[in-house]
């Protein structure tokens, strides 16, 4: 008989095992599932009918996805064993691992994770068939009563069809679209990570559930590995880190996801913020400044009312509604609505760091990645039809240079495509896609295609950045609007005296100021790089009577533009050298006798260790090349 595997046709013997034909053929990787006709099954599955098979691989998003789901499934069955009553509620695959919400009065702890770990692993081991069951709705509604399992009886009572479909590995059962991996078996290598708190459906006046956090892949060496990213990631987490080094700061008397940026946070901030508006000077961008608030007219006329849900409740004055500003174009566009423009004036390359405000739940709240209040790095050009292509380019040219500096050189571009539900006309979503992919492949980018996942308003092009230990982080997004400039009425004069609608695109390149320092904080583990260092360089006098040796060097490094400082307490040296190297400092100069005597410096570079004496004339030059050149390295 016939099988197809992935499109190539064999001839086997009825009864032969999946994995049996597999070892005959020379693969580039590693199958651990194959769908046969459509239904997930291992590879000791028999084909006894001519079959087509498409392989599930180790290595691809869909095999981790049924593995992680399994494992979902894995820990609730572990749960509901060891502690009785416990309502279960979802548990899905998620990115780089997955988690289930249970409902339980008793908060889960550290031993109870570990003793959940344990009875999973027993349960894996006793390589349960999980069997695919199809129930009628009553039926599965009266076996979740019976169990006493009120939330998926409310699941079932929303989403259930007349037919409804559930997975059973021995005494457990849960209502599940699936696919799972064929048994329990499969879960071997997995980890209970944390327990966070959780909303049923995300809802905030609904019951409080805990969710259960972990981990699973198929080769024990990929679990290894992802935990010691993990471990990796722990040490550089940058809350840790902006309070040892003094950087920023949250406070609840405040607010919950409004930040406090201290001195040193403020002085690479403030750096950043001159380089951006450098480069973007570079590609001749002009410079806006907007108000933090507006009519909530503004943003009915907009759509961010009836689309945005992350809006802060409405400012009421004088009888009249505002709102805090969560997106920067309504005030561009209205800058622009500001006269009459002509097609000799596009096209306009508006930029600005505007602050927005979005109310996030409290449950999402993360360090500087996920704030309330912060500032994006937003800019719109206004641009006619034939020079949209040449503008998506400048935009990907003057990112790519922007992200090079800052030490993000590897990267993922993704172009998103029409969605079902959309404004504009489909042949203007068509030129706009087909410019983006022309963008993309001028500036020679391999991309891949997320089919229907642009926003409602327009295409779009995502670059995620990849940091020092390959994490990926969503920064730069690029997109294509064709609803505000109908719903603000935008045209310029054409070249054949008519009215003309406008392209509008949307940019934000490191996409708010706080989340993309907080990945450099991690990128760089707090090790920044001498031109992003809030302190330079640091003279540690070695005792009083070489104070004022120090403080003329200190001079001479601020003279030459060095955001340098003077240790003079009275501690010992090896303290002071202890606490500098404590704060990350990129160079700590020494001085004593000798170095009073010669003229010198003793070098001292964090990370590197003693260089040894320089001469301060040699060694000022080579710092100031360095500082004005962005380098990543300090060279000694």
């Amino acid at each position: 008989m016939n099988v197809k595997i992935d499109g190539s046709a064999f001839s086997v013997e009825k009864g032969t095992r999946l994995e049996d034909l597999l070892a005959g053929l020379s693969l580039d990787r590693t199958p651990v599932l194959a769908r046969v006709d459509g239904e997930v099954a291992g590879l000791d599955f028999r084909l006894d009918k001519e079959a087509t098979v498409e392989l599930i691989c180790a290595d691809s998003e869909e095999g981790l996805d049924i593995l992680r789901h399994s494992a979902a499934h894995l820990l609730a069955h572990a749960v509901v064993e060891l502690f009785p009553g416990t309502q279960y509620g979802i548990g899905p695959a998620v990115e780089n691992g997955f988690y289930y919400d249970f409902l339980r009065k008793t908060p889960f702890s550290v031993q109870d994770l570990e003793a959940i770990e344990v009875r999973m692993k027993e349960i894996a081991g006793q390589n349960l068939p999980i069997e695919k069951v199809s129930l009628s709705k009553s039926e599965a509604i009266k076996i979740f009563k019976k169990a006493g399992q009120s939330l998926k009886v409310e699941l079932i009572e929303e989403k259930g069809g007349d037919a409804v479909t559930c997975y059973r590995q021995g005494s457990f059962i849960d209502f599940c679209l699936g696919p799972h991996v064929p048994s329990t078996g499969y879960v071997k290598n997995f980890k209970l990570l944390s327990v966070s708190g959780a909303y049923w459906k995300g809802e905030e006046k609904g019951p409080q559930l805990q969710r259960i956090y972990g981990t699973a892949f198929f080769e024990k060496k990929q679990l290894n590995d992802h935990l010691n990213l993990l471990e990796e990631a722990r040490k550089r987490d940058h809350r840790r880190l902006g309070q040892e080094l003094d950087l920023f700061s949250f406070n609840e008397d405040l607010g919950a996801g409004l930040v406090l940026w201290h001195p040193k946070g403020a002085t690479i901030r403030h750096i950043i913020e001159e380089y951006w508006r450098e480069e973007h000077l570079k590609d001749a961008y002009e410079f806006l400044y907007t108000p933090h608030v507006g009519k909530l007219d503004i943003w009915r006329k907009s759509g961010h009312t009836e689309f945005y849900e992350a809006m802060f409740p409405c400012l009421l004055t004088e009888g009249v509604e505002y709102e805090l500003k969560p997106m920067n174009c309504p005030f561009h566009i209205m800058v622009y609505n500001s006269r009459q423009r002509s097609y000799r004036d596009l096209p306009l390359r508006w930029a600005e760091l505007g602050t927005v405000y979005r109310f996030e739940r409290s449950g999402v709240l993360h360090g500087l990645l996920r704030v309330r209040g912060f500032t994006q790095d937003d800019a719109h050009i206004f641009c006619r039809e034939d020079q949209l292509e040449d503008e998506i380019k400048g935009v990907i040219f003057l990112t790519l240079r922007i992200f090079k500096t800052f030490g993000f050189h590897d990267y993922d571009v993704f172009l998103s495509t029409r969605p079902e539900k959309y404004v504009g006309r489909p042949e203007d979503w068509d030129k706009a896609t087909r410019a983006l992919e022309r963008s993309l492949q001028a500036a020679g980018l391999s991309y891949r295609v997320d089919v229907g996942e642009g926003v409602f308003y327009g295409p779009k092009i995502d670059i995620k950045i990849k940091d020092a230990i390959g994490r990926s982080w969503q920064c730069t997004t690029i997109q294509l609007d064709f609803n505000l400039a109908e719903r603000f009425d935008l045209n310029y004069a054409g070249e054949d005296g008519k009215m003309h609608r406008p392209f509008l695109i949307h940019r934000a390149l490191l996409g708010s100021l706080e989340r993309f320092f907080g990945i450099l904080v991690e990128h760089y583990n707090g090790n920044f790089p001498l031109w992003l260092a809030p302190v330079q360089s640091i003279v540690l006098p070695i005792s009083e009577r070489h104070h004022d040796y120090a403080v003329s060097l200190d001079n001479k490094l601020k003279e030459h533009g060095l955001r340098s400082k003077t240790d003079l307490s009275r501690e010992k040296i090896g303290y002071k050298i202890r606490e500098a190297e404590s704060q990350k400092i990129p160079l700590i100069l020494v001085v004593g006798d000798k170095e009073v005597a010669s003229g010198k410096a003793s070098l001292r570079v964090h990370t590197q260790g003693d260089k040894g004496e320089v001469e301060v004339a040699q060694f000022l030059e080579k710092i100031v090349r360095l500082n004005k050149n962005k380098s990543p390295m300090l060279d000694f």
